[in-house]
């Protein structure tokens, strides 16, 4: 006997999404009619985050920028994506997503803390995505497991600059805000065991 193991991806409507996401447990992204759960972060993941947007908010205090961090959702309509960056830096006032107040549109600066699932994605089909989005400006990725980061800065619409971070002494300083932080400092109480 022979089973037939495809699975039939069922896709939803943007509204059947947000009515399922308002009632579930665990986020989910929303990808041009998918519905994927999002994966459980890492003590690594948590802390990495938990130290860039801790520094972020407090360097920003008083400035007409908002720091957002994972349960923030952000729509882009070109793409029809609902996802939960890690970190969002967004210019006030904010603007939200038609007929939502929960849901924005105009990130200046994303971040991604990478993880071995969601690497490859974040790193092109995602920033492939954000770049549509005529707010946003910076994109960092860290990584998890070891002292590494990637900056990606616009510079005009179709030219970004790329600069890589590997060492605890290195300074990250972005060009979105005004704001440097030393790398040993995003790695604080990370254990790369």
């Amino acid at each position: 006997m022979v089973i037939d193991v495809q699975k039939k991806t069922k896709f939803y409507t943007p509204e059947e999404y947000l009515k399922l996401e308002a009632d579930a447990q665990q986020r989910h992204h929303y990808i041009k009619g998918e519905i994927i759960e999002m994966a459980g972060g890492t003590p690594n993941h948590n802390k990495i985050a938990l130290n860039l947007s801790s520094a972020l908010n407090f360097a920003l205090k008083g400035k007409p920028l908002d720091v957002f961090m994972t349960d923030q959702r952000l729509w882009i309509p070109s793409e029809k994506i609902y996802t939960y960056p890690d970190i969002m830096v967004v210019n006030q006032p904010l603007e939200y997503a038609q007929n939502r107040n929960d849901t924005l549109i105009n990130p200046l600066l994303i971040v991604e803390v990478l993880s071995t699932s969601t690497r490859n994605y974040d790193k092109d089909e995602k920033f492939a995505a954000y770049r549509t989005i005529s707010s946003f400006q910076e994109y960092i990725l860290i990584d998890q497991n070891c002292i590494h980061i990637e900056q990606y800065s616009r510079q005009e619409s179709n030219k970004w600059t790329f600069i890589e971070y590997n060492n605890s002494t290195d300074t990250l300083t972005l060009s979105s805000v005004n704001f440097e932080i030393a790398l040993i400092d995003i790695y604080d109480k990370v254990n790369f065991n």
